[in-house]
């Protein structure tokens, strides 16, 4: 790894005390930075639906919409 440590050295820090502890009233330094932390993503799914998918709940939709329909026009008689 190439990465410097973001973390500040305590030993250089000023207002730390000894076992890394913050006086009252100083602000403590600031947390490191680590975008490189955690697994490395190798699979990203492409964006959008699928066709497979997507056809049949537009099918679900028209049958529904189909059902409700006839059943209207049965109950209108």
């Amino acid at each position: 790894m190439n990465e410097k440590n973001p973390d500040p050295d305590p030993f250089t820090t000023p207002g730390l005390e000894p076992g890394g502890g913050v006086p009252p009233g100083e602000t403590p330094p600031a947390e490191g930075s680590t975008p490189w932390a955690g697994p490395q993503e190798t699979y990203n799914p492409p964006k959008g639906w699928a066709k497979g998918p997507l056809t049949l709940i537009i099918i679900v939709v028209v049958l529904c919409a189909a059902f409700f329909l006839a059943f209207a026009l049965v109950l209108a008689r």
